[in-house]
């Protein structure tokens, strides 16, 4: 029988501007006929999550209070940040946006009754939790002897990537340029540009980095701390002719620095000179931010390029249920190859609001990525 609560982590900002994230019990329900129980048994802590866990925290400002079961955070919001969660103010959050485990409950509909005992990825929020009541629409059922762990972080990295390569065939583009590319993510799209035979330029910043990504195959790394950072960058996009450039940074400018090296290349092809450059459409999207200071362009890559914004759930809209299908089959085929993501620690659903825990992935570093084991 299921219980009658359960335990998860919410975040809450005050009218006041003042952080509280505490590990809260809250009432089971039992799940309508299109619905499924999932017992959660593993979720990742992804930068996205970390925007409704701590929101726009000032980092020098957390205190720590409760007790070891049940530990509360609490801290002060930036004066810049109270404009970015003003639309949540009052509001107790359910925190994690993606995770894995097995449905114990199930609704009386056939599509809910068939993932009864089956190991599931659940997507949509509320993760951070013993139990997830969810729409059997919204779990992706996992092949024979995959792991919570392994499914646990089956839609954020995976889909953002193969939504990257639908993007360009979308958008007309034949190759891509990522940024912090060794990363999780960053592994998956090179695994499934290898596998599909996509030019990809890898920017990183570490030569463990390059490393890393050469130990997997890819053939085109430049890493910013080199002097030959931009003459090694026109050099991988002549030899890729990459035009699509998704950015995980944000801030700075090295977005520009792309763009511009697109634009040198593109500017070999010219018979003749034109003042507006080119007419090479050089497209930069822009899907993260490490790196929260402006966005700086300095305007010399002629006149035909882009630059917006990209998120997962608005491509995911855009490209129907078709194409959302296909991806999300890919994988869970391949969710212990292409897909298969590492980790650095493993923590409680209490642990997660420990001072050393904060400390280290709230760095968002490459290489520290958390697991939450909710009933570890």
């Amino acid at each position: 029988m299921m219980a009658s609560e359960y335990r998860q982590i919410r975040s809450l900002i005050s009218d006041e501007g003042r952080l509280r994230v505490s590990l809260e019990s809250v009432p089971a329900v039992d799940p309508e006929p299109h619905e499924v129980v999932v017992r959660m048994e593993a979720a990742p802590i992804n930068p996205s999550d970390l925007m409704i866990l701590l929101g726009p925290v000032d980092p020098d400002s957390f205190e720590f209070s409760g007790t070891p079961d049940a530990p509360i955070v609490e801290a002060s919001i930036l004066p810049q940040g109270k404009h970015i969660a003003a639309g949540r103010l009052g509001q107790s959050l359910p925190v994690g946006n993606e995770g894995a485990g097995v449905v114990i409950q199930a609704g009386a509909s056939d599509e809910a009754q068939a993932l009864l005992g089956k190991t599931v990825g659940v997507a949509g929020g509320e993760t951070y939790s013993e139990l997830r009541r969810a729409p059997a629409a919204m779990c992706l059922p996992m092949k024979e002897g995959v792991t919570s762990e392994q499914a646990a972080s089956w839609f954020v990295n995976p889909m953002t990537a193969l939504g990257m390569t639908e993007t360009m065939r979308m958008e007309g583009h034949t190759g891509l340029v990522h940024t912090a590319a060794a990363s999780n993510l960053g592994q998956m799209l090179q695994k499934i540009c290898t596998a599909d035979e996509i030019p990809l330029v890898n920017v990183v910043r570490r030569q463990e980095q390059v490393d890393i990504l050469t130990g997997i195959g890819a053939k085109h790394v430049v890493n910013t701390s080199e002097d030959s950072f931009k003459a090694d960058l026109v050099s991988a996009l002549r030899e890729t002719g990459s035009t699509l450039a998704f950015d995980a940074i944000g801030g700075g400018q090295q977005g520009s620095d792309i763009l511009a090296a697109m634009e040198v290349v593109a500017a070999e092809s010219l018979t003749e000179y034109n003042r507006y450059g080119t007419t090479v459409l050089k497209q930069l999207y822009i899907y993260g931010g490490l790196n929260l200071a402006p966005t700086t362009l300095k305007r010399d890559f002629g006149f035909c390029w882009s630059v917006g914004a990209w998120l997962l759930p608005n491509f995911l809209a855009r490209a129907g249920m078709e194409v959302m299908g296909r991806m999300r089959d890919r994988v869970a085929r391949e969710i212990d190859t292409t897909f298969a993501s590492h980790y650095s620690q493993r923590i409680s659903l209490a642990e997660a609001l420990t001072p050393e825990a904060l400390s280290l992935y709230a760095k968002q570093a490459t290489g520290t990525k958390y697991l939450i084991e909710p009933h570890r």
